[in-house]
């Protein structure tokens, strides 16, 4: 192996433990000396390769966010109705959040990011979630037969993500109690139908005004 694959490697190696350290203690719980300890290198290299602790932690959040898109299948589109579109961003967005494993890695960032703002990932935040934003969006504008997206447009894009971001803020066990039945991928999936009738019911009424 060259030295090169080495370093790529090394570096890989320290981000994936940099991603399970930070979403299970948090930024400010989280140490170098765990995170090194968990790759297997020494202290050293994390300001070889990342200059410190925050330059770190953004980047584990940057790389966290590419596995779960890597990781997920692509929206595929075409030939789907905007109803269709729609009721296929929203079962995306639930299958990831819920998630717990190597592809929830990011979720479980967010999550310790909400609960103790560290203001180190707003620069790159919006550049990450851009492009999903704008799918979003153009099927809300198709929806609404809008050819400007404008604050109609904008309330309804936040209500769909707010329905699905909700689940991020209960347990599984309570969630599970609430639905009287076990998170199933049949319910998950039956859950994000409901979201996608709910939201376009609401998106036909304010459509009207």
């Amino acid at each position: 192996m060259t030295l090169r694959d080495d370093g790529k490697e090394t570096r890989e190696r320290l981000l994936n433990a940099a991603c399970e350290v930070f979403a299970a203690k948090g930024y400010r719980d989280a140490t170098i000396a765990a995170i090194c300890k968990s790759a297997g290198v020494n202290v050293a290299l994390v300001n070889y390769y990342f200059g410190d602790k925050a330059g770190l932690y953004v980047e584990a959040w940057r790389y966290a966010f590419e596995k779960k898109c890597c990781g997920q299948n692509p929206l595929e589109m075409n030939g789907l109705s905007p109803e269709e579109q729609l009721h296929a961003y929203v079962l995306s967005m639930l299958e990831h959040f819920l998630d717990e494993g190597e592809q929830g890695q990011f979720t479980r960032l967010y999550l310790m990011e909400l609960a103790n703002p560290t203001g180190l990932i707003q620069d790159i935040w919006h550049g990450l979630i851009e492009p999903k934003r704008r799918s979003l969006i153009a099927i809300l504008c198709n929806l609404m037969g809008k050819r400007e997206v404008d604050e109609t447009v904008l309330f309804c894009e936040l209500s769909i993500i707010n329905q699905c971001r909700s689940l991020l803020t209960i347990r599984r066990e309570d969630l599970e109690y609430l639905l009287r039945q076990p998170l199933s991928k049949e319910l998950v999936h039956r859950l994000a139908e409901h979201i996608a009738r709910f939201s376009l019911a609401g998106i036909r009424a304010v459509s009207k005004e």
